[in-house]
């Protein structure tokens, strides 16, 4: 038994899965250009973004602009996929 095993929780685990994310995310622009793994980069975007209206809160002395913008992609997925798996090896 691991020494991780006792700190097995619903952190740990969106901790993992947010690992996930940024790892498929990175490996989704690398191979955007290699032909042969250009599948991985494929994948749609949600939310505002620069072309949107953001949601602008001004309070005269500051400015607090809002936005969110959520991509995802092929390798992204299986990032997320991979991170549970492993929390579950783990």
């Amino acid at each position: 038994m691991s020494n991780l095993s006792r700190y097995k929780n619903g952190w740990m685990l969106l901790l993992f899965i947010l690992i996930g994310v940024v790892l498929g995310g990175l490996i989704a622009d690398v191979t955007a250009g290699v032909p042969a793994l250009s599948w991985l980069s494929y994948g749609n975007t949600f939310g505002m973004n620069n072309s949107g209206n953001p949601l602008i809160l001004d309070l005269g002395i500051l400015v607090i602009t809002f936005a969110l913008q959520i991509k995802i992609t092929v390798a992204s997925i299986v990032g997320v996929i991979l991170a549970i798996v492993v929390y579950k090896v783990i």
